[in-house]
C-alpha cells in the first residue's frame, strides 16, 4: 500500500500539475502587468503598518492577522525539511527555481485572495466564510468543483495540517531532548486546543503574536551564519545560479531534475495555487478585495524569498548534500557545522515552532472545508476531532497518512486553478478598481503632508 501511495503521490506532484501551477502564475503575472514587483513595497507597508489596517469593514480579523494566520499554515516543516530535500535531489540550483516559482506564485496568491474576498459569504454566526469552494460555486457556477476542493482540503487538514506536524514535533523533541512522544502529544494537544477551540479570532490573535517571533528566531539564526561566513556566501549563491541552468551537481547532470525539485518544493512550501491561504484571506476586515490581496501576496515573498533562502543558502554553504543526510537532519547538520550545538538547537526549535503554527493555521482551513460540506453546526464536532488527532499523530507512525494527505494537497490545486483561470477577468477588473482607489489615497496623503 505504501508503494502504491508513493507512486500516486509522485504522479499527482509530477510535471503536469507543476506546469499548471507555474503556468498560471506566469499567465497572471502578464495579465496583471507584473503587479507583484511593482506593488510589493506598498503591499508590505499595508501588511505591517497598524495605521493602514481596515477596522471599519466587514470581517473577523485584521489584514495583518489574516496574513499571519496564512503564514502560520504556510511557514512549516517544508521551509526546513523541504528545502533540504530539494537540494539533495535537485542540487543547489533547485534553490533558484524555488525563488522563480515564488516570484510568479505571488501573482497566483494575489488572485486567490481577491476572489476569496469578493465571493465570501456571512455564515449563521455572522462570521466570514470564503475560499476556492465559494468562488468556484458563486463565481464560476461550478459547485461540484467547490465540493471536490472542500473534500480534498478537509482530508489534507487532518494529514499534512495536523498529524504529520505533531509527528514531526514529537520526533524532533525525542531525538534532540529525549522527551517521550506521549508527553509531546499531550502538550501539543492542550496548547493547540486552547487556540483552535476559540475559532478564527483566537487563531488570529495568537498567530499575530507568535508567527513574527517564530520566523525571526529562525531567520536571525541563519543570518548570523551568513554574516559570520560572508566570505563563502558569494560562491554559494554563484553555485545556486550556475547549477540552476546546468544541473552539474546532479548525478548525470540532468537539468530537468533541478527544475522539477526546485519548483515542487517551492510550491509545497508557499502553497501558491493550492487554494489554502485564501480561506484565511476571506476572514479579513477589508473594504476592497484588492487591498487584502496585496497583503496576502507578501506571504509568498516572506515564506520562500526570505525563510526558505536562509535554509537553502546555509545548506549550500555547508556543502553536506553528499553526506548521505537529507531532510531535517541535513539542515540541522548544516547549521551545526557553523554554530555547533546552538545551530542544531535552532533547527530543532524551528521545526517545533513551524509545525505548531501549521497545526493552528490548517485547523481553520479544515474547519471552513467541513462547514462548506456540511454546515456550521458541524464545526464544534470538527474542532474536537481535529484536536484529538493531534495526540494520535504525535505517537503513531504516519507514512501512509503522509502519502495520502500529500496527494490530497496536490489535488486541491486542480479545482482551485480552474477557478482562478476561469475568473482571471474578475481579478483584472478588481485590480484596476482598487489601484484607482490606492492612487487617490496616495494623492490625498501627499496633499495632507504638504499642508
Amino acid at each position: 500500500m505504501d508503494k502504491i501511495i508513493d507512486q500516486i503521490s509522485s504522479f499527482v506532484w509530477g510535471p503536469p500539475i507543476l506546469i499548471l501551477i507555474v503556468g498560471t502564475g506566469i499567465y497572471l503575472t502578464l495579465r496583471l502587468g507584473f503587479l507583484q514587483f511593482r506593488a510589493l513595497p506598498y503591499a508590505l507597508r499595508l501588511a505591517f503598518s497598524p495605521k493602514r489596517q481596515d477596522k471599519a469593514s466587514k470581517g473577523d480579523i485584521s489584514h495583518y492577522e489574516a496574513l499571519t494566520t496564512a503564514m502560520a499554515a504556510t511557514i512549516g516543516t517544508g521551509n526546513i525539511v523541504g528545502v533540504a530535500t530539494a537540494v539533495v535531489l535537485g542540487g543547489p540550483g533547485a534553490v533558484f527555481w524555488m525563488w522563480a516559482t515564488a516570484l510568479f506564485g505571488m501573482a497566483t496568491k494575489y488572485a486567490e485572495a481577491i476572489l476569496a474576498v469578493k465571493y465570501r459569504v456571512e455564515n449563521s454566526k455572522g462570521e466570514m466564510s470564503g475560499g476556492p469552494m465559494y468562488y468556484l460555486e458563486k463565481g464560476l457556477n461550478a459547485k461540484w468543483l467547490g465540493i471536490l476542493f472542500a473534500i480534498f482540503g478537509a482530508i489534507a487538514a487532518f494529514g499534512i495540517g495536523n498529524m504529520v506536524q505533531s509527528n514531526s514535533v514529537s520526533d524532533a523533541l525525542e531525538s534532540s531532548f529525549s522527551i517521550p512522544t506521549w508527553v509531546t502529544g499531550i502538550t501539543l494537544t492542550v496548547l493547540a486546543g486552547l487556540v483552535i477551540l476559540g475559532g478564527i479570532k483566537s487563531i488570529g490573535k495568537v498567530t499575530a503574536f507568535f508567527v513574527p517571533i517564530m520566523a525571526l528566531f529562525y531567520v536571525l539564526g541563519g543570518l548570523v551564519i551568513i554574516v559570520m561566513n560572508f566570505d563563502i556566501v558569494p560562491s554559494a549563491i554563484g553555485l545556486i545560479f550556475t547549477d540552476a541552468f546546468t544541473g552539474s551537481a546532479v548525478t548525470g547532470g540532468i537539468l530537468g531534475t533541478v527544475i522539477r525539485y526546485g519548483v515542487a518544493r517551492g510550491v509545497f512550501s508557499n502553497e501558491a495555487g493550492l487554494g489554502s491561504a485564501p480561506i484565511a484571506a476571506a476572514a479579513a476586515k477589508t473594504d476592497y478585495p484588492g487591498r487584502q490581496a496585496l497583503v496576502s501576496m507578501t506571504q509568498v515573498f516572506i515564506d520562500t524569498i526570505i525563510v526558505c533562502s536562509i535554509t537553502g543558502i546555509t545548506i549550500v554553504m555547508a556543502d553536506l548534500a553528499g553526506s548521505g543526510l537529507e531532510g531535517g537532519p541535513l539542515t540541522s547538520a548544516s547549521f551545526a557545522l557553523f554554530l555547533g550545538e546552538t545551530g542544531e538547537f535552532i533547527v530543532t526549535i524551528g521545526i517545533v515552532l513551524f509545525a505548531f503554527s501549521t497545526l493552528v493555521g490548517w485547523a481553520y482551513y479544515g474547519e471552513k472545508c467541513f462547514s462548506y460540506l456540511f454546515n456550521d453546526k458541524a464545526v464544534p464536532i470538527y474542532r474536537a476531532i481535529f484536536v484529538a488527532a493531534i495526540f494520535l499523530g504525535a505517537v503513531q507512525s504516519l507514512d501512509l497518512v503522509w502519502g495520502i494527505s500529500d496527494i490530497m494537497n496536490a489535488l486541491m490545486a486542480v479545482p482551485n486553478l480552474i477557478g482562478i483561470l476561469g475568473l482571471s477577468g474578475v481579478v483584472v477588473y478588481e485590480t484596476k478598481k482598487f489601484l484607482e482607489v490606492a492612487k487617490k489615497e496616495k494623492e490625498q496623503e501627499r496633499l495632507g503632508k504638504a499642508s
